[in-house]
């Protein structure tokens, strides 16, 4: 054991200051609340494919993920293995369906947030019925990333602090407090940057802890390899038909499909990102490639779990963890080196502010453009939008360090934050599939629909077994039909329709 040197606190506190003062210097170029939100769009489509990833990588995957594969469960296609990339074969292919339905809807007029879409498709209800729902879901889901975060400084403060009370909060505070700074100050651009900077940080930390595993497992890979095989944990393939279980193949293509669907389609905070793109040619390509980036970072991931698995076995804990979470962040600051502990915990930093302040800045620029100026102050000011739009910034990141203190009681930090957010994607989901899809939905049979799949989800969840991965197309289906039936009894007044690419007629 090596333990959390000052080298290890320098390199991560000239990282957490470094990114912040980086962050902040984006502040002269926000001029307008639509600098602020979408950026000069002038940002090139590899950085914003880059910034997608980094997005979507919260600290539920870098510390979740490889927890996930080091378990061992009864069956495989509850985890334990590389069973997790059938769920990620759905998350590409779910990103060229977005591509061709999705974008081209959202480059037909300048829409500075994804619900406007529904706007002008049903209605101003819908729009903020949808708007609502997101808050809601981020603000929860993303709660729980920022426990996460918690986890891994908790690893490190309990090493040089371990009579500091309440490790876990002043963790939470800190992780949320440090974000909060320059997504406030720096809008979008900040955090695409930020992004790009962060991403290369927890990918080469990442690559640099599995290095360090390689040499550390006793014959190296060769070893790991047959505790792995003899633990069935190389398994990839499961065509099991139990839709109790969240990694089958069926469950990876059919759910992981919907899923990304959901939130790369509907959530503000990817959406956001997609809309930044000087086109929609250049929106097409960068989240097609984050998709081929993605598969390859799970792939590492699930591997530096496996590892794990091998090293643990040859040099088995030596005191009990709460839970398998605290595995990798327990690895890295006992296990590793001087210097490299701390960057790689750096890198497990980089994937939790990163997630952070994209969810801070799609939750104020839906909070003032989808809710308050509509609703409030439809003649506000530019400068009046924009002072506004940093201080809900500020607000939401009050909110988020409050959900992520309660999260701390809901479980597995992964599992808990992809079921929340699935909870409510399947109604966002239909409802936008209905607004381009179809020519006959009507705001009724919309919002009765997402209503009516909200109710059902929450029914699936505390009275069945059903496995989280199929949550979104379980509740796209049931909005989806209950819209349109809806929609047939009480068609829409002469309003905005869609034909079948999404252009307005």
């Amino acid at each position: 054991m090596t333990g959390f040197s000052a080298i290890d606190y320098a390199v991560l506190l000239l990282y957490l200051a470094g990114i912040t003062v980086f962050g902040m210097l984006f502040r002269r170029s926000q001029r307008t609340v639509k600098d602020y939100f979408l950026g000069a769009r002038n940002i090139s489509w590899v950085v914003i494919s880059l910034s997608i990833v980094a997005t979507e990588t919260s600290t539920l995957t870098l510390i979740g993920v490889p927890a996930l594969a080091y378990s061992t469960f009864a069956r495989p296609e509850q985890g334990g293995s590389y069973t997790y990339l059938q769920v990620v074969f759905g998350y590409v292919i779910a990103r060229v369906i977005i591509s061709l339905i999705f974008i081209p809807a959202y480059f037909q007029g300048e829409l500075l947030t994804a619900y406007e879409l529904l706007k002008r498709r049903f209605g101003v209800q819908t729009k903020n019925f949808a708007a609502s729902l997101f808050l809601v879901m981020r603000a929860l889901a993303e709660g729980v990333r920022v426990f996460a975060a918690s986890l891994v400084l908790s690893a490190v403060l309990s090493v040089s602090l371990p009579s500091l009370p309440h490790l876990w909060l002043w963790s939470i505070v800190i992780v949320g407090t440090l974000t909060l700074v320059y997504t406030f100050e720096g809008g979008i651009a900040a955090v695409i940057w930020t992004d790009l900077i962060q991403l290369i940080i927890y990918i080469g930390g990442s690559l640099l802890a599995a290095y360090q595993l390689l040499h550390l497992v006793p014959g190296g890979w060769k070893e790991i390899a047959e505790q792995a095989s003899a633990a069935n944990k190389l398994q990839i393939f499961s065509f099991a038909r139990d839709f109790d279980v969240p990694f089958t193949f069926w469950a990876g293509v059919f759910g992981g499909t919907f899923l990304t669907m959901a939130s790369h389609g509907t959530d503000q905070l990817l959406v956001q990102r997609l809309l930044t793109c000087r086109n929609r040619r250049d929106s097409q390509k960068a989240l097609v490639f984050s998709g081929i980036v993605v598969f390859f970072q799970f792939a590492l991931f699930l591997t530096i779990g496996i590892m794990l698995f091998a090293y643990y076995k040859a040099f088995p804990l030596t005191s009990p963890l709460a839970s398998n979470d605290e595995i990798f962040p327990a690895f890295i600051v006992t296990r590793l080196p001087h210097g490299v502990s701390g960057l790689v915990i750096a890198a497990i930093f980089a994937a939790a502010m990163s997630n952070l302040s994209g969810s801070l800045n799609s939750l104020s620029s839906t909070t003032v453009l989808d809710l308050y100026k509509p609703l409030f102050n439809p003649n506000a000011s530019d400068g009046h939008l924009l002072k506004l739009s940093r201080w809900l910034t500020a607000a939401w990141g009050v909110v988020l360090i409050a959900v992520a203190v309660a999260a701390r009681s809901w479980g597995s930090v992964f599992t808990t934050g992809l079921t929340i957010a699935s909870l409510v994607y399947g109604p966002m989901l239909g409802a936008f599939l209905l607004g381009v899809l179809t020519r006959r939905a009507s705001q009724r049979g919309v919002m009765a629909g997402m209503a009516v799949s909200l109710l059902f989800m929450l029914g699936v969840k505390f009275t069945t077994s059903l496995a989280w991965s199929w949550y979104v197309l379980a509740g796209t289906i049931v909005c989806s039909i209950v819209g349109y039936a809806v929609s047939l009894i009480m068609p829409a007044p002469a309003a905005a329709r869609f034909d079948e690419v999404g252009k307005v007629i």
